[in-house]
């Protein structure tokens, strides 16, 4: 029994599930030395990019109202546009999410009479809205951009054939999105991406290929724009803000892309030069700097809860074995219990909001409802201990994030105690069980 003990009951944790989850991590040991591996040479990248580009103590400072001349809003830009190899960055804390910079990176360089299409399948439920998908103002489709969608193939691979198919004079844009969303589907590979798009570009080269990256920063020792991505983009309260950006989302790329995504955030004649930092600089600059250790946190708080569900029998994805694209862990439970159990778990977890029970809710942009469990320091952060869920079938809950391991891990276990104790799964003869009327 871990020396631990005591720490753990008192805040809730049995000693049957102390001892299930100790047993998981002595076959874990061999993993989590790769993942700290992959955390210290994105740590040592982040660090050169900081210091070829000079970053100085002025550069925290920020501005305020117009925001011009603004130095360190302007490093900050260099930094990511050398993490990701790309010409230019745009880094805002006016983006307000990772659904707002992939709006803006749409929007800015879509016209009227293209076609968007997306070859790995439906998009993030609230791209649907962006797109047109499900009807909403201000849609793509409402400025006459159409939409085309491949679905992925049973065993999760590119549906070659029809991709090419589907590939025309209108297709002015393909979206690949890396990470999951809320589909049971295997996470995109940096790799396999990049595959994807020398396939695409080999049929039409001047297509531009975006890339939602939202979860995937330092997961993998290169990003998207590293294997032929035109664009990366994502959100500051997931990976890249290391837990500690309040706000904000970055699109990383073409110089021409993203001044044309600038123009969209401001004005046209205005662009990159407008758009003050108020004092937020400081946290973007420190974020970036924890974000490949605390990424590494997160990564092996989603091996932990593979191996420990996988164990009790429920289907993950990705399972415990497999290597890994971005945070998100998925569990399927099959009922609405599971999925309310476990987020309630994860909320009693957290450090602030402890006491709060999660419920479903109508939240917009979904199409039915949604559990999230999130006692964070920044509402919403989800590379903070949280996780979500819609409620429908199979009735999959997705968790990600953990800004420490020790942290990571105690939510993990104590997702599995609220299983426990409300009845999804019982504990007999040594062994846990799970209760099929629930």
């Amino acid at each position: 029994m871990s020396r631990n003990y005591e720490i753990y009951r008192s805040l809730g944790i049995s000693k049957e599930v102390l001892s299930y989850g100790e047993s998981i991590l002595e076959e874990l040991r061999e993993r989590f030395l790769q993942i700290d591996s992959t955390a210290e040479y994105n740590q040592l990248k982040v660090i050169k990019a900081m210091q070829d580009a000079k970053v100085s103590e002025a550069c925290l400072l920020g501005t305020t109202g117009y925001g011009y001349n603004d130095l360190g809003r302007d490093t900050l830009e260099a930094v990511y546009a050398n993490i990701f190899h790309t010409e230019d960055a745009l880094v805002r804390p006016q983006i307000t999410c990772g659904t707002h910079a992939l709006a803006l990176a749409l929007s800015s360089c879509l016209r009227p009479g293209d076609e968007l299409l997306s070859p790995v399948g439906k998009p993030y439920d609230t791209l649907e809205e962006v797109i047109g998908i499900r009807p909403s103002r201000g849609s793509l489709a409402e400025y006459g951009i159409t939409y085309r969608q491949v679905d992925l193939l049973e065993d999760g691979g590119f549906d070659y054939e029809n991709i090419k198919k589907a590939i025309n004079s209108k297709t002015k844009m393909v979206t690949i999105q890396r990470s999951k969303g809320y589909q049971t589907r295997p996470t995109l590979s940096v790799g396999r991406i990049g595959e994807l798009i020398a396939f695409i570009k080999k049929i039409k080269p001047d297509v531009i290929c975006m890339v939602d990256n939202c979860y995937g920063e330092f997961v993998e020792r290169t990003e998207p724009t590293d294997t032929g991505a035109d664009l990366a983009v994502g959100s500051l309260i997931k990976n890249p803000g290391g837990g500690l950006a309040p706000t904000g989302g970055y699109i990383a790329g073409k110089k021409e892309y993203v001044e044309n995504a600038a123009c969209r955030l401001t004005s046209p004649g205005l662009a990159k030069e407008v758009g003050a930092s108020l004092g937020i600089l400081n946290s973007f600059y420190q974020g970036l700097f924890l974000a490949p250790t605390v990424t590494a946190s997160a990564l092996k708080g989603a091996v932990f809860a593979a191996s420990l569900y996988e164990g009790l029998g429920f289907p993950v994805i990705p399972d415990g074995r497999e290597e890994r694209h971005d945070i998100i862990q998925a569990v399927t439970f099959g009922s609405p219990e599971g999925i309310v159990a476990f987020c309630k778990g994860i909320q009693a977890a957290a450090p602030v909001d402890s006491f709060v029970t999660p419920e479903p809710w109508d939240m917009p942009g979904y199409d039915s409802k949604v559990i999230m469990a999130a006692g964070a320091f920044v509402s919403g952060s989800s590379i903070e201990l949280s996780a979500d869920g819609p409620i429908k079938p199979p009735y999959a809950v997705y968790f990600q994030g953990g800004l420490t391991w020790p942290h990571a891990k105690f939510g993990i276990m104590r997702s599995l105690q609220q299983l426990l104790d409300d009845g999804v799964i019982s504990f007999q003869k040594g062994v846990f069980c799970l209760n099929r009327d629930k």
